[in-house]
């Protein structure tokens, strides 16, 4: 009797085994991190899409990786990689206390690009994180990347100055903005989303809430520190240092980063394209979509 249990549990066993087996799951994902942790306690959010030849995304203040939502759905169909990285302090990404300057940006990015493996990509950044992308760039001579592109960026300085009269605004204007950051932020989000796009048409209402919807998960403290560092940064050296082929995509009618700003990096990138964009303000990369990202693809392709 004692050999007939045991025949039976063997033989359960071994066609239980047999099923498992036979219905093991497929892995449904890429196998990559959501999350990666760039120092202790401090994890930052990747979208990582799509395979081929990769294209790296960084934001502009105070928004995050999903303001390319729609230039990773074109680029992905058209076969690449797209790795938007959400700086520390914003979107989905971890809100630590501290600094919050292009030093630990770039470090941050740099980490990410490491661990990720990344190799010959293209790196892009849009304002605040077109300044960050420069930074990175010099700091680290152009460690993972093989071109550059900056969209509405805010460089080679954000404010005027003594030996710099160019954009549109001065110290003393950032101060006020950080002064509404830390008094009514709601007020400071209605005052950027007044002057963001080219005119009141240019972006519709339907763009505007969910650009609202992802400034809203910003930390305000890292807003504030953000803003300090556009107010006080100058990547004037920084930008004479780099060589590789670097694209500047940037609005006519851009009211946050005007156009004069656009003209002063392609004067110091010695290796630079300027591409202005006639229709649109500082919302280039919704304004003129099909544009934005065809000019991005071709651009890659040379």
């Amino acid at each position: 009797m004692k050999n007939l249990i045991l025949a039976v549990v063997l033989f359960t066993t071994f066609i239980s085994n047999t099923v498992l087996s036979q219905t093991k799951r497929t892995p449904a994902s890429f196998g990559r991190e959501e999350y990666i942790e760039v120092e202790k306690n401090v994890k930052l959010h990747i979208t990582d899409l799509g395979e081929g030849e990769p294209i790296v995304l960084i934001h502009g203040w105070p928004l995050s990786d999903a303001m390319y939502e729609y230039q990773y759905a074109d680029f992905i169909q058209k076969g690449y990689r797209v790795i938007g990285i959400t700086l520390r302090g914003f979107g989905l990404s971890d809100e630590p206390g501290g600094k919050y300057n292009y030093d630990v940006f770039a470090d941050d990015i740099k980490v990410v690009l490491d661990k990720l493996d990344v190799k010959n990509a293209t790196i892009g950044g849009f304002s605040m994180g077109g300044a960050t992308v420069i930074h990175y760039v010099a700091k680290y001579n152009a460690a993972h990347v093989s071109k550059m592109a900056l969209f509405g960026a805010a460089a080679p300085i954000w404010t005027k100055r003594a030996d710099f009269n160019y954009g549109l605004w001065t110290k003393e204007d950032v101060n006020g903005l950080i002064n509404l950051n830390n008094t009514n932020r709601p007020e400071l989000f209605a005052t950027f989303g007044k002057i963001f796009p080219a005119n009141e048409t240019s972006v519709s209402q339907g763009h505007g809430a969910w650009l609202g919807s992802i400034q809203a998960q910003a930390s305000p403290y890292a807003m504030a520190e953000g803003l300090k560092t556009l107010r006080d940064s100058d990547l004037r050296s920084d930008l004479k240092k780099i060589t590789i082929p670097t694209l500047i995509l940037h609005g006519k009618l851009d009211k946050i980063c005007s156009f004069d700003l656009a003209e002063q990096m392609n004067a110091l990138l010695k290796n630079s394209t300027l591409v202005p964009f006639e229709k649109s303000g500082h919302a280039l990369f919704i304004e003129e979509l099909d544009k934005f990202n065809s000019e991005i693809l071709n651009f890659i392709k040379k």
